[in-house]
């Protein structure tokens, strides 16, 4: 097909573009033939009119289609232009991130000026051993194929890496380095590997600068030689130096830095040891000061200084050399603040005392006036005299700064021959791979002699590089048997022979350097005199005369000619060397040592250095010859023979690429600058090789990926059995011009832009198809949309219809509601209106009457009342009137009565003086005394009771008296309360019309104030309503409030149940990690183990053969056995007389690692003895305390428990007694006599039996005693309690009453008192108790108010907080309390099982010597004893003749067992034929007997030989999948019949009885279940890895490149770099082999007889191997992200799941292995565009770390042009998700991983008496017990 055919309408072209380089545009009408103009669009949007060339009439650039872009080889785009290369760089380093890209055999790496996770050690391992094509472009696949290619082919390789100043050549080079340091790792143990990578750091320090184009430029050219071994392992390497910038150690542009070392000497200056330096800030230097950018951002210099230093010490440069090397170099910064003071226009002069001429002469150790006399003149030797000439300032500053240099070029050199000295190697070198950094094309605004040497060694390498293109094209094409046609491509032979041929530029300019009046313009003339229009690459600007153009191969150049001739000689003083080499500082001779030496143009070094610089001394004396030719090289001439000799080095090794673009000049991160990156494009030769490529046949197919790409362009019967003759018969149709493709052998050859059109040929098939597909798809869901548009409509009619007639009907009756309504409303309406009319008028009438009646009443009511004053005032006035009657009669009755009274005394008076009236008084007077006397007597009698009734009647008449005088004063209050009422009614009745009025004015008040208050009731009512509202509003926030809480509180609840679950996954996660570390331990002491067995038998083979005869075993010989094999001293003095007789029989080496821990034991159990031993005396204290207080009690009781207490110690030492006489007769019985006198029948062995059976009897009848005391002792203990005391005390107290005796109540008072005794003595424990009680409680209840406290403060300050933070905070407070819950509780269980061990010990302790006791009498005799001794017959089992379960073999067989049970045993014939774990049991039934006969030697023994037989099985056939797998099943079945028949209660609970009597009795075998459980972690770790080996070559091929589902994806075209096909071929792995291997694994393991969960265990292992190795390829492999591969990974994947199903291990955990890799195929098929999409992707992506998400994002390719490619806007999207996720930076999953092993106890239910050992076995030397 003609190319012009392709530019129909919509045809995308690039054109060029001043801004853009190229812009895109789309042709808006097909190209014709002729047409001068072609109508484009914009990708804006703007239309353009394109003009073609009139004379070369050449189409713009054709545009790839989109699936060809971002391709990992530029070789595989179908259009292969500038244009082309230049967006797919774009593409993937601005969308993708991707920053590496291959271009045929180049590898094209950007710097992304940032630092990126992609040169881990892991993504080392991920490319180790891969094939260049498998993997994603990047610098470790170079140096593998560089390193593969080494071992393959035996040639040495070369790694050339070019590029501009900033682009990352170093770093590519240092990543080189490192991969090859860690893929082959070093020879010796001295790792050279590691001083490899750190001459780094000392090569970056001092010859690295800061440019404003890189912060970290080499300013030198190195190729370093790594060399290998035999093995391909690193034994040493070797360095180059090129052209070493010396001009900057003197001058710095603006904005740039000198060398490193510098800047980080000054920042180091104040520590101690750099002090006699006397340096300072960098700007106090005038070497340092000039770029005025002293620092760089984000570097610490005197960081950078410490890793220079420690770079030094590790390659071997002493302390003393480093402060040397320090010394000289702060000695040319002073050097460079000397400053000169001109004398006249010829001579200077330095002033006196100058200090930093003083500094430098002291730190160089040279004379300070000498070297300031020829600092400022020159010594100038003729024929015959010499004089001595002062200079200018100029020339003295240029001589200073020359000197500089030197020096500074001389510790270059000498820095660089100590670190090659450090890095060779004794060994001989096998092979090389050379990593050549070197300077790229450089043109600047000015270019001068630096430059122009750098461009000229960058046209050598471009003829290298073409002619190197130009060969693999030949060849490939030759391979294939395509006719060879010669490609034209660019020589730049002629430039090269324009500088380095006879009379070339640098011939002319070594000429005129000889030249004494040689100038810079002189030798521009001689230039253009030379070469100017004699040469086409030779051309004169036209403004200047001195400076010359040169054409190179990537552009032209402009050189300066100032400055070359100085430049070339690099002149410096003869007279300033001889002072610096006569110093007294040892290091500096030691610098110039070389210059006396003469070196061949074509040679190295000693230590494979080119020398660049040569000083051109002219010395005084001597005769001209070879050294002082040699001294006269100029640099030019140097440099020309090291070019030649690196190109005589790189031409015979095999060269790979790696040109280092440079992205933007602002070092912006992944910013793309076109215009930069296609000046360096050109200039390092990708373009030339794209061009070279495109000459022929660029695109390449195999037949099979042509066929499986293209078969839909095929039709059924054009597709054959042979693919080959398949593919041509469609091309030959498809394609008619034979000229645009070849067949090859293997490939199909395709001209640039036919692949384009075969894809466009697919594109319209596939869109045809699809076309169809829609349409027919289109037709029926309308068809049935339709149909159910009908039926719905139909349906709605129906609805809608009844509807209708419902609504009609309602409106009737709605109708006829209506009128009855209105009815009874008008009838309501008038009832109502007439009722309240009625109420009304009856309200007016009840007013009115009411009124009425109350008006009559109040005037009744006053006429009542007045009525009433009347009468009480009338009655008081006629009392009144009455009263005063009363008291004027009495009166004047008193008067009337006293002057009655006062005449008749005076009467009386008068007739008392007569004497008559005595005499004759006193006549009878006697008689009537005595009368009188008697009347005197009565009364006085009658006196007495009339006083008594006065008396009576006195008290009478006081209080008759008190209560008149009381109503009396009454009365008088009543009358004046009369006269106050009567003015007071006066004053009512004013009071009463004042009332009245009051009233009236009242009224009116209350009528507005009733008026008021009902408008302030309706207000209120209104605000009561309102507060209503505002109240139920107030209820519902509560209620919403209380409901906020309450979900609060269950969030809370939620979040700590959470929290406690992560932290129990946490703890669970710890739990692992140290499982795993201790595994790892394992597994590294197992490799150490094999490695020290290695050692051992190459030493043995080293060693001499012993002569034979006596033979002597070295002490401090290490024996061949297992770290746990060991024997006690014990066994070693029983074992002596066997050794005596056996002298052949090997020793049983002490192993000290087990030795050490039954020390540690004994240790413990000492510990525990001397704590029980403390407890024992306490208990016997208290004993004795309480037998003091028993003493106390009553006499009976107290004598009985005396009598039954010295019964007690009675027994016991009769029991200790008889203890001793057993222990004595047992010594007795063991101790070596006679023969005849311990035979069975001999009569003192009888009577020996005799006394030991009755002292056996007698000692259980004691015990039986011991029982019935201690029982009898625990019952009167529990009698006495303070209970039953006190209700004692009472009956005493009763029976007290009732006693009549006085003896007996006396005893009584004696127990009374006895009692309170007691009593009181329990009253004081009860009151210690309970003071303990309460201090316990108070200390509780303060520890509580502290809380209480605490939590206040934390509730205050919790209220202070906002609601987030104060549920935070209580969140935090609970986790924190509930943690500590949890210690407490943890510490609780700690102990509680620390008890429960220590019970158990003490248990089997106890249990040990009651078994001593009982049965310790029968365990030296044999059975045959037994059955011969007739006193005790009943001790003969009856069982004996069953098995018992036990194997017995002889000692000397043990060697054999273990031969033929473990080191012959083939496993393939055992686990088909016998049961499951038959050798373990067999084993461990030989420990049982061992055990029965309490030989502690044997068991240990037995085992160790086990351990280490098992060991050295592994060790011989550890690769072989089904051994391994067989001991790993057998060594678990020994481990858990260890444990199932050990006797401890947890393991014991599954076994029956005859399992509980098969235990082991004697020894406690828990040391090695720990030995033989680490032994089974590690034949697991090796399980793991056999697993590894096999499975790994599978899982890339089967899991994404084999296509299960055949045509789900097609295969894109590749370029170059071919990768594996995904079409299974014979020989390649499908997931079927995947599937078929795992079944043969699950088989062998199940037949082995392995347990369940181990086996789980196994297959989560291998998931994870496949899911993590998956992974790891499809993020490192671009052309494997797609949706159609995501279909298929997950299809693989449902594959393996119903393979977990099938085996029903669904629950082992391994389908979550798989989850990131199932993430990861979700993530490649989900849709990719909106926000939506992002959340769900972030919420879908658990497993999946945020870098493994961005990467496949990244990654992801269209395979067909249906597919869209994933914007940058949504990946930043998903990263700004994702930002606050924490999880590993970590790319790539470990798929090293090994997760930790657990061996849950899993109990055999076999009985071991029904085990029969086959003969096949050849164990027939084991007899059963």
């Amino acid at each position: 097909m003609a190319a012009s055919e392709l530019y129909t309408k919509f045809a995308r072209v690039w054109i060029p573009d001043p801004e853009e380089v190229w812009k895109s545009a789309e042709l808006l009408k097909d190209y014709k033939p002729g047409d001068k103009v072609l109508l484009l669009r914009l990708e804006d949007g703007k239309d353009l009119e394109y003009r073609l060339d009139p004379k070369t009439k050449e189409l713009p650039h054709l545009r790839n289609p989109d699936i060809l872009v971002g391709e990992n080889d530029l070789t595989a785009l179908s259009y292969l232009h500038e244009p082309a290369v230049l967006h797919n760089l774009r593409v993937r380093f601005i969308d993708s991130k991707l920053i590496y890209t291959y271009c045929g055999i180049v590898l094209v790496a950007i710097n992304p000026y940032e630092q990126l996770p992609i040169y881990g050690e892991d993504i080392i391992n991920a490319y180790s051993g891969q094939n260049m094509g498998d993997m994603d472009p990047h610098i470790f696949a170079v140096a593998e194929e560089a390193y593969k290619q080494m071992a393959r082919d035996e040639r040495n390789q070369s790694i050339i890496v070019s590029g501009e100043s900033g682009a990352g050549k170093t770093v590519s080079a240092k990543y080189a380095m490192r991969y090859f340091a860690t893929v082959s790792g070093s020879a010796s143990e001295a790792n050279v590997e590691e001083k490899v990578l750190a001459s780094n750091p000392i090569m970056e320090s001092i010859g690295n600068a800061k440019t404003t184009r890189n912060d970290n430029s080499s300013r030198f050219g190195k190729y370093i030689e790594i060399g290998f071994d035999k093995r391909y392992r690193i034994i040493g390497a070797n360095m180059r130096t090129y052209l070493l910038e010396k001009s900057r150690v003197v001058f710095q542009a603006e904005e740039e830095r000198n060398y490193h070392i510098f800047y980080q000497l000054c920042a180091s200056a104040k520590l101690p040891e750099f002090k006699m330096l006397r340096l300072g800030d960098a700007n106090n230097f005038h070497y340092t000061m000039q770029g005025g950018s002293p620092v760089i951002e984000g570097i610490d210099d005197a960081k950078e200084m410490t890793q220079t230093r420690q770079a030094c010490t590790l390659l071997g440069i002493s302390e003393s050399y480093q402060m040397g090397i320090f010394r000289i170099l702060a000695g040319i910064l002073h050097l460079g603040n000397v400053g000169f003071t001109s004398r006249d226009s010829d001579s200077c002069t330095i002033p006196p005392k100058h200090e930093p001429l003083s500094t430098f002469c002291d730190l160089m150790g040279v004379d300070c006036e000498e070297m300031c006399h020829w600092l400022c003149h020159r010594k100038l030797a003729t024929a015959t005299e010499t004089y001595i000439k002062p200079i200018s300032k100029l020339q003295a500053t240029n001589a200073r700064d020359a000197l500089a240099k030197h020096i500074y070029a001389k510790l270059f050199n000498w820095i660089v021959d100590h670190v090659n000295q450090a890095l060779h190697s004794a060994v001989k070198q096998h092979s090389f791979i050379g990593v050549l950094d070197i300077y790229g094309f450089e043109t600047f605004e000015i270019n001068s002699f630096e430059q122009f040497c750098i461009n000229y060694a960058n046209e050598k390498l471009q003829q290298q590089f073409n002619m190197h293109v130009f060969k693999l094209e030949q060849e490939e094409y030759m391979k294939e048997q395509i006719p060879w046609t010669l490609i034209d491509f660019y020589d730049n032979q002629p430039c090269i022979n324009l500088i380095e041929s006879k009379l070339g530029i640098l011939d002319l300019l070594d000429e005129e350097c000889k030249m004494p009046k040689g100038t810079d313009d002189t030798w521009a003339q001689k230039l253009y005199n030379t070469h100017l229009n004699k040469c086409a690459l030779f051309e004169k600007p036209r403004l200047s005369n001195k400076a010359f153009i040169i054409q190179h191969f990537a552009d032209k150049v402009e050189y300066q000619c100032e400055g070359f001739l100085e430049k070339n000689k690099d002149t410096v003083f003869e007279e300033q060397i001889k002072v610096l080499k006569s110093s007294k500082f040892k290091m500096l001779p030691e610098l110039f040592q070389d210059d006396e030496k003469a070196i061949s143009p074509t040679s190295a070094t000693s230590s494979g250095r080119t020398p660049l610089t040569r000083t051109p001394i002219k010395p005084t004396k001597g005769r001209p010859g070879q050294t002082a030719k040699e001294h006269k090289k100029t640099v030019g001439h140097q440099f020309r023979n090291s070019l030649h000799l690196l190109m005589e080095t790189l031409n015979a090794t095999t060269p790979h690429y790696v040109r280092c673009i440079k992205p933007n000049d602002f070092k912006f991160p992944f910013t793309f600058d076109e215009k930069r990156a296609v000046q360096q494009l050109r200039a390092c030769g990708v373009l030339e090789t794209i061009r070279i490529s495109a000459a022929g046949f660029p695109s390449r197919w195999t037949y099979q990926e042509f066929f499986s790409r293209y078969r839909v362009l095929m039709k059924q019967k054009d597709v054959l059995s042979d693919r080959k003759q398949t593919c041509k018969n469609v091309l030959e149709k498809l394609i008619l011009d034979k000229d645009k493709y070849q067949f090859g052998k293997t490939k199909i050859f395709f001209r640039a832009g036919q692949v384009a059109y075969l894809e466009k040929l697919r594109a319209d098939k596939l869109r045809a198809a699809c076309i169809r597909i829609q349409k027919t798809i289109r037709g029926w869901l309308l068809r049935r949309k339709y149909l159910r548009m009908r039926k719905a409509a139909v349906t709605v009619q129906r609805y809608v219809r009844g509807h209708q007639a419902r609504c009609y009907a309602k409106f009737l009756r709605r109708t006829k509601a209506a009128t009855t309504i209105q009815k009874y409303w008008r009838m309501f309406a008038v009832r109502r209106r007439y009722k309240i009319q009625r109420a009304a008028t009856i309200v007016l009438q009840s007013y009115l009457r009411g009124y009425l009646a109350r008006n009559r009443y109040r005037k009744i009511l006053r006429e009542h009342k007045a009525v009433i004053i009347q009468k009480w005032v009338r009655g008081w006035m006629a009392r009144t009137y009455y009263k005063r009657s009363m008291h004027a009669i009495i009166y004047l009755q008193c008067c009337f009565r006293r002057m009655m009274a006062k005449r008749e005394l005076k009467k009386l008076k008068i007739e008392a003086r007569s004497v008559e009236r005595y005499k004759k008084l006193h006549i009878g007077m006697e008689n009537k005394i005595m009368q009188l006397q008697r009347k005197v007597d009565e009364q006085n009698k009658d006196y007495k009771c009339l006083m008594e009734k006065l008396t009576n009647l006195e008290g009478i008449y006081n209080s008759e008296t008190e209560k008149l005088r009381s109503d009396l004063e009454r009365l008088q209050l009543s009358e004046e309360e009369a006269k106050i009422a009567t003015g007071r009614v006066l004053s009512l009745q004013e009071e009463i019309a004042k009332l009245r009025k009051d009233l009236e004015q009242t009224q009116s008040e209350k009528k507005s104030i009733e008026e008021r208050a009902d408008r302030y009731k309706q207000e209120t009512e209104q605000l009561v309503s309102n507060l209503k509202e505002e109240n139920t509003l107030l209820k519902q926030e509560k209620e919403a409030l209380n409901h906020l809480i309450v979900e609060q509180a269950k969030e809370m609840t939620e979040t700590m149940e959470k929290k406690l679950v992560e932290e129990t996954k946490q703890l669970e996660l710890d739990l692992n990690d140290e499982r795993l570390r201790y595994q790892n331990l394992l597994n590294e002491f197992s490799r150490l183990e094999e490695r020290y067995d290695d050692l051992k038998e190459e030493m043995t083979l080293m060693v001499n053969v012993p002569k034979p005869g006596h033979k002597r075993t070295d002490s401090t010989h290490s024996s061949n056995e297992s770290e746990y094999t060991f024997s006690s001293e014990i066994a070693e003095t029983e074992d002596i007389p066997s050794r005596t007789e056996e002298p052949s029989e090997k020793k049983v080496p002490l192993d000290m690692s087990l030795f050490l821990k039954l020390q540690k034991r004994v240790t413990e159990l000492e510990q525990e003895k001397q704590v029980m031993q403390d407890e024992l005396d306490r208990k016997e204290e208290q004993m004795l305390r309480s037998k003091a207080k028993e003493e106390e009690k009553p006499q009976i009781r107290g004598a009985e428990l005396e009598y039954e207490s010295l019964k007690r110690q009675e027994l016991e030492s009769e029991n200790k007694k008889l203890k001793n006489e057993l222990n004595e007769l047992r010594k007795a019985l063991s101790e070596k006599s006679a023969p005849e006198v311990t035979a069975p029948g001999a009569p003192a062995y009888r009577v020996l039996m005799e006394q030991l059976t009755s002292v056996s009897e007698e000692l259980d009848v004691r015990k039986e005693e011991v029982l019935i005391l201690r029982s009898q002792l625990v019952s009167q203990k529990e009698a006495i309690q303070p209970k039953n005391t006190m209700t004692d005390s009472t009956i005493l107290l009763e029976d007290v009453q009732k006693m009549k005796d006085k003896g007996e109540i006396a005893q009584a008072y004696i127990g009374l008192k006895e009692t309170n005794r007691l009593l009181e003595s329990q009253l004081q424990s009860q009151k210690r108790s309970h003071e303990n009680e309460a201090e316990a409680l108070r200390g509780e209840i303060q520890s509580l108010k502290e809380e209480n406290n605490r939590q206040q403060q934390l509730l205050a300050q919790n209220l202070q907080l906002p609601p987030e933070a104060r549920i935070e905070a209580s969140l935090q407070h609970e986790i924190t309390r509930l943690t500590n819950e949890n210690l407490d509780l943890m510490e609780q269980l700690e102990k509680q099982d620390k008890t429960v061990r220590k019970l158990k010990k003490q248990l089997k302790v106890f249990a040990k010597k009651i078994g001593e006791l009982e049965v310790g009498q029968m365990e030296n005799i044999s059975p045959g004893q037994i059955i011969d001794e007739p006193i005790r017959p009943v001790n003969i089992p009856r069982k004996e003749k069953d098995f018992q379960g036990m194997l017995e073999y002889k000692k000397e067989d043990e060697q054999k067992l273990v031969k033929n049970l473990i080191l012959e045993l083939k496993p393939r014939g055992v686990a088909v034929n016998l049961i499951p774990g038959l050798p373990a049991y067999i084993l461990f039934m030989c420990v049982r007997h061992a055990d029965y006969l309490n030989d502690d030697q044997k068991v240990r023994s037995l085992l160790t030989s086990t351990i280490n037989s098992i060991k050295k099985v592994l060790k011989k056939r550890g690769d072989d999948f089904e051994t391994v797998s067989f001991w790993l099943s057998n060594t678990c079945r020994f481990l858990h019949c260890l444990k199932q028949y050990s006797g401890e209660e947890g393991f014991m609970k599954h076994n029956t009885s005859r399992q509980n009597e098969h235990c082991l009795t004697n020894f406690d075998l828990a040391e090695y279940r720990q030995v033989l459980s680490d032994l089974a972690i590690q034949i697991y770790q090796q399980l793991v890895r056999v697993l590894e080996n096999i499975l790994q070559p599978m899982i890339v091929s089967g899991m994404l490149e084999h296509e299960t589902i055949q045509g789900v994806s097609g295969v894109k075209p590749t370029g170059l770099r071919k990768r594996t096909s995904s079409i299974a071929d014979e020989g390649t792995y499908t997931l079927d082999s995947i599937l078929r291997q795992l079944n043969s694994f699950h088989s062998v393991m199940c037949q082995h007889g392995m347990d369940p969960e181990l086996i789980k265990q196994v297959v989560k292992q291998m998931f994870y191997i496949v899911g993590a190795i998956t992974l790891n390829n499809l993020l490192l492999r671009k052309d494997m992200c797609s949706w159609s591969k995501g279909m298929q990974i997950r299809y693989n994947v449902s594959q393996l799941e119903e393979w977990l199903r099938d085996k029903n291990l669904m629950n082992s955990g391994a389908k979550e292995t798989l989850e990131p890799l199932i993430q990861a195929a979700q993530l490649l098929q989900v849709k990719k565009k909106t926000d939506d999409d992002a959340e769900a992707i972030c919420s879908m992506c658990n497993a999946l770390t945020t870098a493994q998400i961005v990467k496949v994002l990244n990654l992801y390719t269209p395979v067909n042009e249906f597919e869209e490619r994933v914007s940058v806007s949504f990946i930043r999207t998903i990263q700004m998700r994702l930002r606050d996720r924490k999880d590993s930076p970590q790319l790539l999953m470990d798929a090293k991983h090994i997760f930790p092993v657990t061996f849950p106890f899993n109990p055999s239910s076999l009985a071991l008496e029904t085990i029969q050992i086959p003969a096949s076995l050849g164990l027939g030397f084991i007899s059963r017990v």
